[in-house]
């Protein structure tokens, strides 16, 4: 009874193994049905239906999929705007649009699912997919990340969601407002941008058309037009090029400076009441410095292979007398693997990536001794491919 003396049903669900309300008169314990009798409750049956709704993508797969895949049942992904990216194993392949359709029926954000058809990537980064669920007319997204708007085809160029801590960690830890900074391998902005919006002055570089074209846009797209150029050329190409582009940006510039827009400050009404006040300033005045504080290189298959093009860049100064220069900072990231069951270090992973960089720049270890490069772990890719991000400054002797 409830406190108004109208009656009140509770559902209760018994044990599974209770199938009836003879077996609940027979195998509920004696004080649970004395309960009853005292309380003036009744046991009645009730259909509940489980249906498709109720279940989770990972049951509903341990369902339907053959029993021999059940050990490890294929529900990862990544999301990428509206699509899920699956990148299943050669096993699961024949049951692609089924898995590709319970993923897209269980998430509501989904509205696209591909499968990664090989691991063989083009010299831009890409790999064939397939879509197996859901629409594919466009494969055109919008994606947040460090409070930018990313809009790129996800066939047609790179991007790793799973990258978006590094992404903010070089922008935070490292880029400070007035910097210059380089990226090599720069994709659709994922670094350029976020630090164009803190007012670092950035040159962004890809060599793949379409990403070249989606980093315009996006540079459009953040209102970054003052702070990031962008540009198309081959990555050793643009590393030894790069004093001279960010010499030519200084003399674009009238002054030497540009103007960033100011956000434009709301007043208040009883502000607007009060005498006018000297109009607010529409833009600050940032001047380029002649020197280039940091290069990013996110290309880890091959990033390290570039680092001979920064020999005799800055041979020739181009700064002014009056500026104090230091040697810029590199942050390449890299691949160490090793084979499965090696007992391998942390320390010697880090002296492994230290040897490529100083074979690569061509230096001795007393130029770049191993406690000048940074080793930051970003992620794993495989139990044995970890991805790292090496951060050292350029020795003068290069």
């Amino acid at each position: 009874m409830g406190s108004d003396n109208a009656m009140t049903t509770k559902g209760v669900l018994l044990h599974q193994s209770i199938h009836s309300l003879e077996d609940a008169n027979t195998k509920l314990p004696q004080d649970a049905l004395a309960f009853l009798e005292e309380n003036g409750g009744e046991i009645v049956a009730h259909e509940y239906v489980l249906d498709y709704g109720f279940w989770k993508a990972e049951e509903i797969l341990r369902a339907v999929l053959p029993e021999e895949f059940l050990e490890e049942v294929p529900t990862g992904f990544t999301i990428t705007g509206h699509i899920a990216h699956l990148n299943l194993r050669g096993e699961f392949k024949p049951f692609g649009s089924l898995i590709g359709q319970v993923i897209l029926d269980k998430n509501n954000k989904i509205e696209c699912v591909v499968d990664k058809v090989s691991s063989i990537a083009t010299k831009f980064r890409t790999f064939p997919m397939k879509v197996i669920a859901g629409k594919g007319d466009s494969l055109v997204v919008e994606q947040k990340e460090s409070n930018c708007t990313f809009k790129f085809d996800f066939s047609k160029v790179y991007w790793n969601s799973r990258l978006h801590t590094e992404h903010e960690r070089l922008v935070k830890q490292y880029f400070q407002p007035g910097q210059v900074v380089c990226d090599v391998f720069a994709g659709v902005g994922p670094f350029a941008l976020p630090a164009g919006k803190k007012d670092v002055i950035v040159l962004a570089n890809d060599l793949n058309p379409e990403s070249y074209k989606y980093l315009q846009d996006n540079i459009a797209l953040n209102k970054v037009t003052k702070t990031v150029k962008s540009f198309n050329l081959d990555g050793a190409e643009f590393i030894r090029q790069s004093p001279q582009l960010l010499q030519q940006w200084i003399q674009h510039e009238e002054g030497g400076k540009i103007k960033i827009p100011l956000p434009v400050k709301k007043r208040h009404r009883s502000q607007q009441q009060q005498e006018l006040q000297p109009p607010q300033p529409r833009f600050k005045e940032v001047a380029i410095p002649s020197h280039i504080s940091h290069y990013v290189m996110n290309l880890p298959d091959s990033a390290i292979s570039f680092l001979g093009n920064f020999r005799g860049i800055f041979a020739t100064p181009t700064n002014a007398a009056s500026d104090s220069v230091e040697m810029p900072w590199v942050h390449v990231h890299c691949f160490e693997k090793y084979p499965p069951g090696e007992p391998v270090t942390e320390h010697e992973l880090h002296a492994r990536v230290h040897a490529r960089i100083i074979a690569a720049l061509h230096v001795t270890v007393d130029e770049l001794p191993l406690e000048a490069v940074s080793l930051h772990l970003v992620r794993k890719v495989a139990p044995t491919k970890p991805m790292y991000c090496a951060s050292f400054q350029l020795p003068p002797t290069v």
